[in-house]
């Protein structure tokens, strides 16, 4: 367990993603954070991603101006929210304070919707080698994580990422091809991944 008077060793995350395990916490108010391999893990192929029809045209039509890794802050500020249907979270504070570390040092990266110059949806994750590791997402308006999600995965099939990680499979998910791994699968794909690396930010 790790004490909310305590930081999450930017270090430590890494090589703790780099095995196969993430942290959580059982709510935004609890000090401390757990950690978790799970028996079967999600992943979206990236190479097999799918994009509804509706989503396709929305995004033809430019809903959205999407950025990358312009606003840390409102992003876990959004996916760490509470709702009526998501009466809690697991991003702590610890959680908080390690991410936002890990994105001064180049690993967490933020897929940004904006409608009129207004932060209105996206999703952040940790990359590693040619792996990125989705963590949360979040909408204000309809479609706009969908849309950061089809943003997140051509950039990742551009960049030369092969691996993406969602942790958990969903029925949301599983709309964009999402499947459900073994652990011994998954931490050999993990390993591939990790061999040689990726820049999710293009270079100029």
């Amino acid at each position: 367990m790790v004490s909310d008077i305590e930081i999450i060793d930017p270090a430590l995350l890494l090589k703790a993603y780099a095995q196969g395990i993430f942290p959580m916490a059982d709510d935004a108010s609890d000090p401390e954070v757990f950690w978790i391999r799970p028996e079967k893990r999600g992943i979206i192929p990236i190479e097999n991603f799918h994009v509804p029809r509706s989503l396709a045209k929305t995004i033809r039509q430019k809903h959205f101006d999407i950025r990358f890794d312009t606003n840390f802050d409102g992003i876990i500020e959004g996916c760490a929210e509470t709702k009526e249907n998501r009466p809690s979270t697991w991003i702590n504070k610890p959680i908080r304070q390690a991410c936002k570390k890990l994105y001064e040092l180049g690993h967490c990266h933020t897929v940004e919707a904006w409608r009129n110059d207004k932060l209105v949806g996206g999703l952040y994750g940790i990359t590693l080698g040619r792996a990125f590791f989705g963590e949360s997402m979040f909408s204000y308006e309809r479609d706009a994580s969908k849309v950061c999600l089809a943003a997140l995965v051509y950039r990742l099939h551009n960049q030369g990422f092969v691996l993406l990680d969602t942790q958990f499979t969903t029925a949301h998910l599983k709309r964009f091809g999402a499947i459900e791994i073994s652990r011994q699968y998954y931490e050999e794909l993990l390993e591939n991944a990790l061999e040689s690396e990726a820049l999710f930010t293009p270079l100029a």
